[in-house]
C-alpha cells in the first residue's frame, strides 16, 4: 500500500461530497449519502495507516536482525578469530549510518588519532563499527558452487562475482575459472591490487596460474605460514631449486632475510610451450613476518619500510600487485589502505581512512577486519607523517649532514636538533629529574652543560633551544605502564637506574631458582637487529648482587659474545660489577668462570672466558669485548674505535652462531643503545648502500628506554657512518 491508492480514496471521498447539493434537491437520503461517504473514507484511511504500520515493523525487525548478525563477528576488543569467521555467514548488507567520517587534513591528523584514541579507544571503535560490511548488494554465486567450495579457505570469506579473478579456463574441468581473489582498487588506480586468500594444497597450482595470468610480478605476503600451530597459507613456493605447479615450473633465484620481512626472488615460466614463445618472468615475493598471531605490530616502522620497498621493486609494466594474508581481508585489506592512503596524502594532504575501507569492501567483503587494525592504519599514516621518508642512500650522506648543521627551518635551531628533538623530548625531562634526585648513574656536569645549552639560544635562533624541543613534542612516550615485573619490590632493588627499566614483551626472562627465593627478573631487553630480531639483549652492568643473574641470562640464551662499554669505575663512582676473574677462575652461584686469554687491541681488551654450568656440567665459551674508548664525559673523539669493535663482534657472531649479542654500559641505555644503531645502520649500509639513523634509534627507543641517550650520541651516530663510508672507498660505489 502506499501514497496512490491514499489519494484515490481522499478524490473518491471528494467526488461523493461535491454531489450532496444535487442528492440534496433531488429528494431525501442527501445528507445520509455525505455521511456514509466520509465514513468510507475515514475507515478506509485507518486501515491504510494500520498495514503501513503493520509492514514497517515486519521490515524494522527483518533490518534488526540483519543488523545484529553484522556485529556478531565484531568482538569487543577488536580481535577477530579465523575460528570464529567460519561459522559466520556470509553478509550481503550492514545496516547504513547516520554517522559521517570526512576527510582528515594531515595537519589534524595527530590531534584526531588523540581524540580518538582517549578512552581506550573508544571513537575509533564506533567508527570501525560503522563501516558497512558490503555497502553494495553483491552476489557470490561463483564461489558458492559446490565444485568450489573446497577451493574457499573460510565459509564466509567469497569473492564477490562482479570483482571476482577470472581465471582461464582448463579444458575438461568445470569451474576450473574459480579463484578466491578478488580486484581492488588503490588509491586513483583501478585494480592495482589483487586481494587473495592464502592458498591452500588444492589451490597452489591456481595461485601461480593467476600470478602468471594477471602478469604479476610483485607477491606481498602478511602471514605466516602456521601462526598458533594453525595452518594459515601452504607454502607455494620451493625452498631451493625448482618446482612445477601445474603448468608453471617455479625457480628460487635468491632469498634475503630482513629482521621484518624476507624477500624471495622467483624465475616462473610455462612448460608445454615452444622453446622461447613464452619467455620467463622474473616474480618477487615481499613476506613480512613480523605481524604478531594476536592483533598489529607494535609499531608501524616495519611495515612502512615494507610497503617502501614494495613499491620501489614493482615495475611499471607489470599487472596488479597480488596481497594475500591467510583470508585475504584483514592484514590484506590494511597493507592495501595503508598504500592508497600514502598515495592520497602526498596528492591532497589529507586522507580519508573510513570512505576508503568502505569503497574497497564492495569489492571483496570484511577488508581491513578489525578495529586494532584500523587504529593500525592510522598509527602508520601519523608515522609517515611526523618523519617522512628518512632513509639515504650512502652517497648523500655529506649533504644530509650539511643540511643538519644548517638551521632548520621554522625550527630555531639546526636540522640535527630539530630531528634529534622530534622523537626524544621525554629523554631531557628524565634527565633533569633524575639530575635534580642525585641519581648516580647520570654524568651531572654533562646534563647541566647540556641543559644550560638548551636554556640559551641557539646561533640564529629566535627561541632557545628547550622551546624549540617542545615545539616538537610527538606522541612518543616512554610506558611506564608497560614496566611491571621491574618495578615489582622484589625487582626494584635489581635495578641500577629506576628510569631504565625493560618492557614487559621484550624482557629477558631467566629461570627461577628451584628452593630459593628468586625471581625471573634481570634488567635487559631484546633488541632486534638488521636481519633478524632479538640480536642484542642490551643489560646494565651488573651489580655485585645481580651477577650470578647476568651469568645466567647468558646461559640461558646462549649468548657468546658480551660488549663492555664502561670502565668498572668512572668518576669515582661505581658504573659496573666485577663479573669476570682477573685471573684464574669465579663461582657465581652454580656458574663458574674462567679467564682462559687476554688480549689488548688498539681500542679495547678481548678476553676469552670459559663459562660452566655445575649443575648441567656443561661448558661454553664467551667472548668479552671490553671498549676503553668511550670518555667518561661526552662521546669518543672518533669514531674508527667503535667500527673496529663492531667488525671484531660480527666476526665472532659468524663463527660461534647467531645468538644474543650482550651488550652493556651502566645503565644499559646511553652507550649501549649508541653501539646497537651503529651496529644496525653500518649493517644495513654494507648490505644495500641506504641508512636510516633516525628510525634506527627511533625503533631502539620503542623497544628500551633512552637508548641512545643524548644529542651528542645520536650526533656520533651520523659521524661514525661517516667515518666509515671515508674510510671505504668500496663504498663511494653504493648508488
Amino acid at each position: 500500500m502506499g501514497l496512490c491508492p491514499l489519494l484515490l480514496l481522499f478524490a473518491l471521498a471528494f467526488g461523493l461530497a461535491q454531489e450532496t447539493p444535487n442528492l440534496q434537491s433531488g429528494g431525501g437520503g442527501g445528507e445520509d449519502t455525505a455521511i456514509i461517504a466520509v465514513t468510507v473514507a475515514l475507515s478506509s484511511l485507518l486501515v491504510i495507516i494500520f498495514i503501513i504500520i503493520v509492514l514497517y515493523m515486519l521490515r524494522f525487525k527483518k533490518y534488526k536482525q540483519s543488523g545484529s548478525h553484522s556485529n556478531s563477528f565484531r568482538l569487543t576488543n577488536g580481535r577477530t578469530d579465523d575460528t570464529e569467521l567460519q561459522s559466520v555467514p556470509l553478509l550481503a548488507r550492514s545496516p547504513s549510518t547516520n554517522r559521517k567520517y570526512p576527510p582528515l587534513p594531515v595537519d589534524k591528523l595527530e590531534e584526531e588519532m588523540n581524540r580518538r584514541m582517549a578512552d581506550d579507544n573508544k571513537l575509533f571503535r564506533e567508527e570501525f563499527n560503522a563501516l558497512p560490511v558490503c555497502p553494495i548488494q553483491a552476489s557470490c554465486d561463483a564461489a558458492s558452487k559446490e565444485e568450489n567450495k573446497e577451493k574457499n579457505r573460510y565459509v564466509n570469506i567469497l569473492p564477490y562475482d562482479h570483482s571476482r579473478v577470472h581465471l582461464s579456463p582448463l579444458e575438461g574441468v568445470p569451474d576450473s575459472d574459480f579463484i578466491n581473489a578478488s580486484y581492488i582498487n588503490g588509491y586513483q588506480e583501478k585494480n592495482k591490487f589483487i586481494a587473495a586468500q592464502g592458498p591452500k594444497e588444492e589451490t597452489v597450482n591456481d595461485f601461480w596460474r593467476m600470478i602468471w595470468e594477471q602478469n604479476t610480478a610483485t607477491i606481498v605476503m602478511v602471514t605466516n605460514l602456521k601462526e598458533r600451530k594453525e595452518c594459515k597459507c601452504a607454502q607455494y613456493w620451493p625452498d631451493q631449486g625448482c618446482w612445477t605447479y601445474g603448468n608453471i615450473r617455479v625457480s628460487v633465484e635468491d632469498m634475503t632475510v630482513l629482521v621484518d620481512y624476507t624477500v624471495r626472488k622467483f624465475c616462473i615460466q610455462q612448460v608445454g610451450d615452444v622453446s622461447g614463445k613464452k619467455p620467463q618472468r622474473l616474480v618477487t615475493q615481499f613476506h613480512f613476518t613480523s605481524w604478531p598471531d594476536f592483533g598489529v605490530p607494535f609499531t608501524p616502522i616495519g611495515m612502512l619500510k615494507f610497503l617502501k620497498k614494495v613499491k620501489a621493486c614493482n615495475p611499471q609494466y607489470a599487472g596488479p600487485i597480488v596481497v594475500h594474508c591467510s583470508a585475504g581481508v584483514g592484514r590484506t585489506g590494511t597493507f592495501i589502505v595503508i598504500d592508497a592512503m600514502l598515495d592520497m596524502m602526498g596528492a591532497e594532504r589529507k586522507v580519508d581512512v573510513f570512505g576508503f575501507v568502505t569503497r574497497i569492501r564492495a569489492q571483496r567483503c570484511q577488508m581491513v577486519q578489525t578495529d586494532m587494525q584500523y587504529v593500525f592504519i592510522f598509527q602508520a599514516l601519523l608515522e609517515h607523517y611526523l618523519y617522512g621518508d628518512t632513509e639515504l642512500e650512502v652517497t648523500s650522506l655529506e649533504t644530509h649532514l650539511n643540511k643538519l648543521y644548517n638551521p632548520f627551518p621554522g625550527a630555531g635551531c639546526s636540522g640535527l636538533e630539530a630531528e634529534f628533538k622530534m622523537q626524544y623530548v621525554f629523554i631531557f625531562q628524565a634527565l633533569l629529574e633524575h639530575y635534580l634526585y642525585g641519581d648516580t648513574e647520570l654524568e651531572v656536569t654533562s646534563l647541566e652543560t647540556h641543559l644550560n645549552k638548551l636554556y640559551n639560544p641557539f646561533p640564529g635562533a629566535g627561541c632557545s633551544g628547550l622551546e624549540a624541543e617542545f615545539k616538537k613534542l610527538t606522541s612518543i612516550k616512554i610506558q611506564n605502564d608497560k614496566m611491571r615485573t621491574g618495578n615489582l619490590p622484589a625487582n626494584m632493588k635489581k635495578n641500577r637506574v629506576l628510569q631504565i627499566i625493560p618492557y614487559e614483551f621484550n624482557r629477558v626472562i631467566i629461570p627461577v631458582k628451584r628452593g630459593e627465593e628468586s625471581t625471573d627478573y634481570v634488567n635487559a631487553s631484546f633488541i632486534d637487529g638488521y636481519r633478524q630480531k632479538d640480536s642484542y639483549m642490551a643489560s646494565q652492568g651488573p651489580l655485585q648482587h645481580t651477577i650470578e643473574d647476568f651469568w645466567r641470562m647468558i646461559w640461558e640464551w646462549r649468548s657468546c659474545s658480551i660488549v663492555m662499554l664502561t670502565e668498572l669505575e668512572e668518576r669515582g663512582q661505581e658504573k659496573c660489577g666485577q663479573y669476570w676473574p682477573l685471573d684464574g677462575v669465579m663461582t657465581c652461584g652454580d656458574m663458574s668462570i674462567e679467564l682462559k686469554r687476554e688480549e689488548e687491541c688498539e681500542s679495547y681488551t678481548v678476553r676469552d672466558l670459559l663459562v660452566t654450568n655445575t649443575r648441567e656440567n656443561k661448558s661454553r665459551a664467551v667472548r668479552q669485548f671490553h671498549f676503553h674508548g668511550w670518555p667518561e664525559v661526552g662521546i669518543p673523539t672518533d669514531g674508527k674505535g667503535m667500527i673496529n669493535i663492531i667488525a671484531a663482534v660480527q666476526k665472532q657472531q659468524q663463527q660461534s652462531g647467531n645468538h644474543p649479542i650482550t651488550v652493556h654500559c651502566s645503565a644499559g641505555a646511553g652507550r649501549t643503545g649508541t653501539f646497537c644503531a651503529l651496529s644496525t645502520v653500518l649493517e644495513r649500509v654494507k648490505a644495500e648502500g641506504i641508512l636510516d639513523v633516525f628510525q634506527t634509534v627511533k625503533s631502539l627507543r620503542l623497544q628500551r628506554p633512552h637508548m641512545v641517550q643524548t644529542l651528542e650520541q645520536y650526533e656520533f651516530c651520523y659521524k661514525v657512518v661517516q667515518e666509515y663510508i671515508d674510510a671505504f672507498s668500496d663504498y663511494a660505489n653504493f648508488k
